[in-house]
């Protein structure tokens, strides 16, 4: 009796997500497993697809997001995800996390990048994760819990100072509870006015929820400018004092006097990772991201306002032409726009490269979903890796680029069989042309969907067809660390 499968995608060029050489073979697909790979000329199935010239690749795995609230929000929302080939999202980074919190007035900065009050309504993460089972996303989710989150619950929002020994067990026992519910690690925005306060010993004894039950660390580190060997070593030393693997987020050497630094920080991460687990993630763009600071704008960062409440109108522009128009000084203007986001162009083309062809490196577009007017990093990260810096570059191999995206993240993550193509994985899978592949988002038009992107799957169901956008499927799970 022949092989009967849901889908079959024939004569593939398949990557496997685990670095190993492309191969040309068939694939199988039953619910939501991949059941068959090689040749399937004999198998039928009840859809056929023709990938002769085409790349199929695990589904992407975005390694750094704010997607938190957008994967509430429907197939549509996640658009520029999918779009991309992306099938599971961490969520919860810098910080700031959905949960578990409650809030009644709008969340201070950079907690509103995610949401106002009326989404901070997860008093449990169990809440959260209840909504994602009730309500299921079009991709997957993993989620972290943000450190400015419990912060601001425990300290009743007085957070310019250090936490007390209560408050601090207060917010590792609802670490501790998250964890049991379904929640996968602990993050930091060390950067932040609303977290910058907490010492390192504060972190640690939060993060003491993580000992024991395989959660991990993720950080925004305190510095990522002069201080950036300091920072690198305080995330080391907390990672080790409660003996848990430590992801570095978004790693970066920002401003000028810092340019070129990465060739110092990564040596160093290299002989600590001798020691003890550590990895990042990078995005491929020489400009951040964030909330509007006024009192951290510099005549030498160019700066693109993204979104602002009280001018709307002016997403898009570059605060020196608004400050011209106003005829104020740049910081001036940035008060008057308040609350606002902004794209800052503070890093080094040679540094991101540099970064992201280290070994250690994911891939995680630290995309905004709910900016006005979004760093193109939100439509284009996967697609430009693939495109740009793989085959017009040479950077490093489609094979790497795609394990950078897939297999290495799943393993930082613990996704159980996730992150790669092989018989009984999960069929998170991405077909693309690997030809033509690019990304199409610009700073000036941000939210144009990539090229060459053909079709991704989510759990077995297609989720995203090009042409045609985002598909009714919501087939997303949440996804728990070391749990299948």
């Amino acid at each position: 009796m022949p092989l009967r499968c849901d889908l079959i995608i024939r004569d593939a060029t398949v990557f496997d997500g685990l670095g190993s050489p492309r191969v040309h073979t068939d694939v199988g697909v039953r619910g939501d497993r991949i059941v068959a790979i090689g040749d399937l000329g004999a198998a039928e199935a009840g859809r056929e697809l023709d990938a002769d010239g085409l790349a199929l690749a695990p589904g992407f795995i975005d390694a750094h997001t704010h997607d938190d609230r957008a994967v509430l929000c429907g197939p549509d929302c996640m658009l520029c995800k999918m779009s991309q080939g992306v099938t599971t999202v961490v969520v919860g980074n810098c910080g700031v996390s959905l949960s578990p919190v409650r809030m009644t007035s709008r969340p201070p900065p950079p907690l509103d990048l995610i949401g106002d009050a009326t989404w901070y309504a997860f008093d449990r993460f169990g809440e959260y994760a209840d909504r994602l089972v009730r309500d299921p996303p079009p991709v997957n989710a993993y989620a972290l819990i943000g450190h400015m989150s419990l912060r601001i619950e425990a300290m009743n929002g007085d957070t310019q100072r250090a936490a007390t020994e209560r408050e601090a067990a207060r917010m590792q026992a609802r670490l501790r509870q998250a964890l049991a519910e379904g929640a996968s690690g602990f993050s930091t925005g060390l950067y932040y006015p609303p977290n910058m306060m907490a010492p390192t010993d504060e972190v640690i004894a939060v993060a003491e929820a993580l000992r024991g039950v395989g959660g991990m660390y993720v950080t925004h580190m305190r510095d990522e400018a002069g201080d950036v060997l300091l920072s690198i070593e305080e995330t080391l030393k907390i990672g080790r004092a409660v003996d848990v693997p430590v992801v570095i987020s978004h790693h970066k050497c920002t401003m000028p006097e810092n340019f070129g630094r990465s060739a110092e920080t990564l040596p160093m991460i290299d002989k600590a990772a001798a020691g003890q687990k550590v990895d990042f993630d990078v995005y491929p763009y020489a400009a951040g991201s964030t909330v509007l600071m006024p009192n951290r704008l510099r005549d030498d960062v160019p700066v693109r306002i993204t979104w602002s409440v009280p001018h709307p109108e002016l997403a898009g522009r570059m605060l020196a032409d608004i400050a011209r128009e106003w005829q104020l000084e740049p910081r001036q203007a940035a008060e008057r726009l308040l609350p606002a986001g902004a794209i800052y162009y503070q890093m080094d083309e040679s540094d991101v490269q540099r970064i992201m062809a280290h070994r250690l490196a994911m891939i995680g577009s630290d995309g905004l979903p709910h900016d006005a007017y979004p760093h193109p990093r939100l439509w284009g990260t996967f697609p430009r890796v693939l495109g740009h810096y793989a085959r017009d570059l040479n950077l490093f191999s489609l094979e790497e680029a795609v394990r950078k995206m897939t297999g290495h993240t799943a393993s930082v993550f613990g996704m159980v069989d996730r992150g790669v193509i092989r018989e009984g994985a999960y069929a998170d899978m991405v077909l693309f042309d690997p030809d033509t592949v690019c990304d199409a988002a610009t700073y000036e038009a941000p939210t144009r969907p990539a090229i060459g992107i053909l079709e991704t799957w989510v759990n077995g169901q297609s989720a995203y067809v090009a042409g045609e956008g985002a598909t009714a499927a919501r087939a997303g799970r949440l996804v728990t660390r070391n749990q299948p």
